[in-house]
């Protein structure tokens, strides 16, 4: 495989018929504000650009990455040879070689997922309200939910102890300001959340930290390792423009912005 030089292959001690990776603007044909490798279909890109962007990125990772109809909920999508782009979920996870979870971002947080001995693997697109979920059950838990129902079908017995998880680049925690009615709902699930908020100056207004948030609720899951994403600049994707799309940074001064995708699978 023949990645571009500035894609992020994920450093996290999965086995060795494991491969991920999380592309970048690099590598592809559509032009502005798109340019250039844009992966979402809804964002008002030339068609045919986005077309040509999945069909590279399939040649690329030599596998087929399944492109979800993301909504920010909670609902976990079962991947096969057969399972149909624009299926509706936040999370997929599959057992079979060759299918690649995939999950499209531009600010929200790709979290990727491979059972210990790699027989599954998952993504998961956490924006703060899938997150966030319902009663404490976000997509996190969700795909939690998945891997383990997926380890007892095969007769592997993984426990979320075992799991290897990587966060891959999102909106960064000096970026990303949301107001006191997200802080008091992430809060009064998880108490120690108040700790990913930094009062601004205006009143009500706050900096949360999505990937440390992340992290507080995989820690509260049992899941140990998680690999990646430790909210420090390098992992942003508003400030760094010539190398992450960012909806919160374009989408208003430029009227839209492209969709860059996080893929895990079975080789």
């Amino acid at each position: 495989m023949a990645f571009p030089s500035d894609w992020l292959v994920p450093d996290w001690p999965v086995p060795a018929h494991i491969r991920a990776v999380f592309t970048t603007r690099a590598g592809g044909v559509s032009v502005a504000p798109f340019d250039t490798f844009n992966l979402g279909d809804h964002v008002r890109d030339d068609p045919s650009a986005v077309a040509a962007n999945r069909h590279l990125l399939r040649d690329a990772t030599e596998a087929r990455p399944v492109f979800l109809r993301q909504v920010h909920g909670v609902k976990v999508a079962r991947l096969d040879a057969s399972t149909a782009d624009d299926t509706v979920a936040d999370a997929c996870l599959s057992n079979e070689r060759g299918v690649a979870c995939t999950v499209m971002v531009a600010d929200c947080l790709p979290v990727l997922w491979c059972a210990p001995d790699g027989s599954a693997v998952a993504a998961s697109h956490a924006g703060w309200r899938g997150l966030l979920g319902e009663g404490g059950r976000g997509v996190l838990e969700s795909t939690l939910e998945g891997m383990l129902e997926t380890a007892a079908r095969t007769g592997t017995r993984a426990a979320a102890s075992e799991l290897l998880v990587w966060l891959g680049p999102c909106i960064g925690p000096t970026a990303f300001e949301v107001g006191s009615e997200v802080r008091d709902a992430f809060v009064a699930v998880q108490p120690a959340a108040v700790t990913c908020f930094k009062g601004l100056p205006e009143a009500g207004k706050f900096l949360a930290n999505l990937p440390a948030l992340a992290r507080l609720r995989l820690q509260a899951m049992g899941v140990a390792q998680a690999y990646g994403n430790d909210g420090s600049e390098a992992w942003c994707t508003v400030t760094q423009p010539s190398r992450f799309f960012s909806h919160r940074r374009d989408a208003i001064r430029l009227g839209s912005t492209g969709r860059m995708a996080a893929c895990v699978w079975i080789a």
